[in-house]
């Protein structure tokens, strides 16, 4: 399960796909209505919020917002009716972690997306967060 950290706009079509179902494994989750994944690592950013499931559901309404862009059509009844407010911080770590990750998915999943997108250096966060100064954070796997 990977909950990017970068804007879905820099995700090829099976990265944006594979993040709308594993987003919706994770609000499943959040709900109790699974019985694993309860403690995987990406899920505590969501979990140390006042509003886990809010918090969720705004993460995956800027997904299906980035679906609806690109003409797909995702079942955005799936989503939880709660929205959060105010963004979340996120490490600018963090963030550069995850960009040289996907970027070397990219590289081999899709060449061309990845030869786009290779001179971006500060990439947009994901809307729900707000980038602050600081390392990886701690729950990645490294």
């Amino acid at each position: 399960m990977r909950l990017w950290t970068v804007h879905p706009h820099y995700l090829d079509a099976k990265g944006l796909v594979a993040l709308w179902r594993e987003t919706l494994l994770a609000q499943k989750v959040l709900r109790g209505q699974t019985r694993g994944y309860k403690a995987h690592p990406q899920l505590a950013r969501f979990r140390e919020q006042s509003d886990p499931l809010a918090s969720v559901a705004t993460y995956l309404a800027a997904i299906a917002a980035e679906a609806r862009a690109r003409g797909y059509n995702f079942n955005t009844t799936k989503i939880g009716r709660r929205r959060r407010r105010t963004r979340i911080d996120e490490t600018r770590g963090q963030l550069l972690h995850e960009w040289k990750h996907l970027l070397r998915k990219l590289k081999s999943r899709s060449p061309e997306r990845y030869r786009a997108l290779k001179a971006v250096a500060e990439p947009d966060p994901h809307p729900l967060f707000r980038v602050v100064p600081g390392r990886v954070r701690e729950w990645e796997r490294i």
